[in-house]
C-alpha cells in the first residue's frame, strides 16, 4: 500500500431542526395555548485515532464526511430527535490543521483518543417559550443554528523513538532491516526509499524501542530539493536520532560536508531538530580491509566534525556493530526513564512540603 501522510478533508456538522409553531387541540379545551416542541441539535463531527491505521491513503477518495441534522420540533411539546454524532477514525499520530486559519487544533498521539472538530448546531426553540401574560397564543419560534463546516488538513507524524538521518544511499535501510523485523526496500541506487519504515528493535523482556527510516535527504531540500522536507516531520517527535553516513560514498564526495549539508537542512526545517540528542553511525566500514586505514579515516571524520556526542563505526551490510548501537540505544532511554521518575518523585515531595 503506498505510503501517504497528508490528506485535506471537509467536515460538516448537523444543522439544528427547527422549533415549532403548534397550538393544543382539544375537546372541552377552547383555550389550550402554545404546545410547539423545539429541535433536535444536530450531529457532531469527531476524529477518533486507531492504531488499527498507519496511513492516511483513505482519505484520497473519501474527502467529506458529513453529520446529520436534527429533527424539526412538533406538536404536543414533542421535542425533534438530535442528530449522531459520527467518527472518523485515522492514525495514532495524526496532527489536525485547520486550513483557513493555518491553525493547529489538535494532535491524537493515543490510541481511542476522540477530537471534535466540527460542534453540530442547537435546535430552535418552540412556541411554548414565548408564552407570556400578553402574549397567550405566540406564533413564534426560532429556526436551528446552521453546524460547523470545517476544511481540515491531516498530517501524519511517526510514533518512533528514534529516527534515522542521512544522505540518500548512506545505508539507513539497511540498518534498519539489521536491527529489527522491518524489511524495507534496498538497492544500489539513490532514493531506493520513497516512504518511511518502522521497525521495533527488541532488546530484551520489556525492552524495546521504534526506529524509523525516512527517505534520503539532500542538500537544499529546505527548497525542494530531492524529495523535499516532506519527510522530516517524522522525525519531529523522536527523542534521538542516528545520524547514518556512508564511510566513502560512491560519488567521491566528503562525508563531513554531507553531515554539514543535513545539519543545514534540519535547521531550515525546525531549529529545535538541531539540538536534540543526535549520535553519529559511520557506515559501511567493510569497504576498506586495513584496520590502520579505517582508523585514520573515522579520526579524520570525527576530528573534522569536531564531534562531541557518541559516535559509532558499523557494516549495517555484515550486521558488524549494529547491536552495539541498539544496545547504547537502549541504555539512553533506559536513563532518561530513571530521569523522569526521579524529577516526577521530586516534584511529588515538593507539593507535599508545600500542603504540609
Amino acid at each position: 500500500m503506498k505510503f501517504v501522510d497528508e490528506a485535506q478533508i471537509r467536515v460538516s456538522a448537523g444543522d439544528g431542526g427547527n422549533g415549532c409553531v403548534s397550538f393544543r387541540r382539544e375537546k372541552f379545551i377552547p383555550f389550550g395555548g402554545p404546545d410547539g416542541g423545539d429541535g433536535g441539535n444536530g450531529g457532531s463531527v469527531w476524529l477518533v485515532a486507531d492504531e488499527g491505521l498507519n496511513t492516511l491513503v483513505d482519505f484520497r477518495h473519501m474527502r467529506s464526511f458529513k453529520a446529520p441534522r436534527g429533527q424539526g420540533g412538533m406538536g404536543s411539546q414533542m421535542y425533534g430527535k438530535g442528530g449522531e454524532d459520527i467518527e472518523v477514525r485515522v492514525p495514532v499520530g495524526t496532527v489536525v490543521t485547520n486550513v483557513d486559519t493555518d491553525e493547529v487544533i489538535g494532535d491524537l498521539t493515543m490510541h481511542g483518543q476522540r477530537m471534535k472538530v466540527a460542534q453540530g448546531g442547537r435546535g430552535g426553540l418552540g412556541n411554548i417559550h414565548f408564552k407570556s401574560s400578553v402574549n397567550r397564543a405566540p406564533r413564534k419560534s426560532t429556526p436551528g443554528t446552521p453546524g460547523e463546516v470545517r476544511d481540515l488538513k491531516l498530517e501524519l507524524r511517526l510514533l518512533a523513538d528514534v529516527g534515522l538521518l542521512g544522505f540518500p544511499n548512506a545505508g539507513k535501510s539497511t540498518f534498519i532491516r539489521a536491527v529489527s523485523a522491518a524489511t524495507p526496500r534496498v538497492a544500489d541506487y539513490p532514493f531506493t526509499t520513497l516512504h518511511p519504515n518502522l521497525g521495533v528493535v527488541r532488546i530484551g523482556t520489556d525492552q524495546s524501542f521504534v526506529i524509523a527510516d525516512i527517505p534520503g535527504i539532500i542538500e537544499g531540500a529546505a527548497e525542494g530539493a530531492g524529495l523535499g522536507i516532506q519527510f522530516l516531520r517524522h522525525v519531529s517527535r523522536t527523542s534521538l536520532l542516528l545520524h547514518v553516513v556512508d564511510i566513502q560514498p560512491i560519488d567521491g564526495s566528503d562525508p563531513v560536508e554531507q553531515v554539514r549539508a543535513i545539519e543545514h537542512e534540519l535547521q531550515q526545517f525546525d531549529t529545535e531538530l538541531v539540538d536534540r540528542p543526535r549520535w553519529l553511525v559511520i557506515n559501511k566500514s567493510d569497504v576498506i580491509d586495513d584496520e590502520d586505514e579505517l582508523k585514520r579515516v573515522v579520526d579524520d571524520i570525527v576530528a573534522r566534525l569536531e564531534w562531541t556526542a557518541p559516535w559509532f563505526v558499523v557494516s549495517a551490510a555484515g550486521e558488524i556493530g549494529t547491536w552495539d548501537v541498539c544496545l547504547k540505544v537502549q541504555q539512553f532511554f533506559d536513563a532518561e526513564r530513571i530521569a523522569r521518575r526521579e524529577r516526577t518523585e521530586a516534584a511529588d515531595d515538593v507539593r507535599m512540603r508545600g500542603e504540609d
